[in-house]
């Protein structure tokens, strides 16, 4: 045997089927204390947000190998540290891509042609057709900031609705082709009616949307963040919306959420989030843009692969 994985939170069952024919020991533990459990017994550590890895866990775990993070956010785990300490460090954004490219789009289409606040006024028998007249995508400018596993599928679902598609990625370049234009981020805020976050979470990216990011921007637009909360000030985005900066949002992701994405944090519901609750503007979701039966399946194969590989 190549040694026991902990498997700290919920995988798809095919994970757990197949995992001990690459010769690894599976015990699962989804409700203990970090100070509970035995870090130096595990080669691998399966994981979604629940516990953060930081360093002072790292070092516990002195056996440990690999770390298999079920989903593409890695911001809980001390990279550093793990890099340090010969640990590989395991993501699964090909898994669940395509789940977020839908979701944003499938936001967007609804904001766009007001089809929730619609659904929800005909229920109570209101038959209101000019009120919600809704816009095309046809002829705009979408911006996708962050050109990776994420932003890549979001621009490819947007082929065949006759919008222009620009992207910035301060990291990549000659990635522009017949399906996306690459460009800076001032020639994205100055050209997209819709801007929609592809970034990771990092020190770099926290707040990244903030009151000047949205005062750069030419146009009134329409903004989506199906990435992380902490990317985009809330306080800013209110702010917008009620200067009419901004035509609407779209958010799948709170700057209020707890670090394991489980739950809002009460104390930070605020004016600001009481607000979002209650515009017609706004459109929310629990941070599921991943969170599809498809997408569960696809990334415990993507890191059985990528296990596989590791050759331990």
């Amino acid at each position: 045997m190549k040694g026991k994985v902990l498997i700290l939170d919920r995988v798809h069952d095919r994970f757990k089927e197949i995992l001990p024919e690459l010769g690894f020991q599976i015990e699962e533990e989804y409700f203990a204390s970090q100070e509970e459990i035995n870090w130096s017994a595990y080669s691998g550590l399966v994981l979604r947000s629940r516990m953060p890895m930081d360093s002072k866990l790292l070092e516990q775990a002195t056996q440990l190998k690999f770390i298999a993070r079920v989903g593409a956010g890695l911001e809980n785990i001390d990279l550093d540290r793990a890099r340090e300490l010969g640990i590989k460090v395991l993501a699964a954004p090909e898994g669940n891509r395509h789940a977020v490219g839908e979701h944003a789009l499938g936001m967007l289409l609804a904001l766009n042609h007001r089809l929730i606040i619609a659904d929800s006024e005909v229920r109570k028998g209101m038959w209101l057709r000019e009120e919600n007249r809704g816009f095309e995508l046809k002829g705009k400018t979408v911006g996708i900031i962050g050109y990776g596993a994420m932003g890549s599928a979001f621009a490819s679902k947007l082929r065949g609705l006759d919008c222009r598609v620009i992207a910035y990625d301060k990291y990549k370049k000659g990635y522009g082709n017949s399906q996306v234009e690459e460009c800076s981020l001032a020639e994205l805020q100055a050209e997209a009616d819709i801007i929609s976050i592809h970034l990771p979470q990092n020190t770099e990216t926290l707040f990244f949307v903030d009151q000047d990011f949205l005062a750069a921007c030419k146009k009134q637009i329409v903004l989506i963040n199906t990435a992380r909360g902490k990317i985009v000030r809330i306080a800013a985005v209110v702010e917008a919306l009620k200067s009419e900066k901004l035509r609407g949002a779209c958010l799948d992701v709170l700057e209020y959420e707890k670090s394991s994405f489980e739950n809002l944090v009460q104390e930070g519901s605020t004016d600001d989030f009481e607000y979002l609750l209650q515009s017609n503007k706004v459109i929310l979701s629990p941070h599921i843009a991943g969170w599809t039966f498809e997408s569960q399946e696809r990334m415990a194969e993507v890191l059985l692969q990528k296990i596989a590989k590791l050759n331990l």
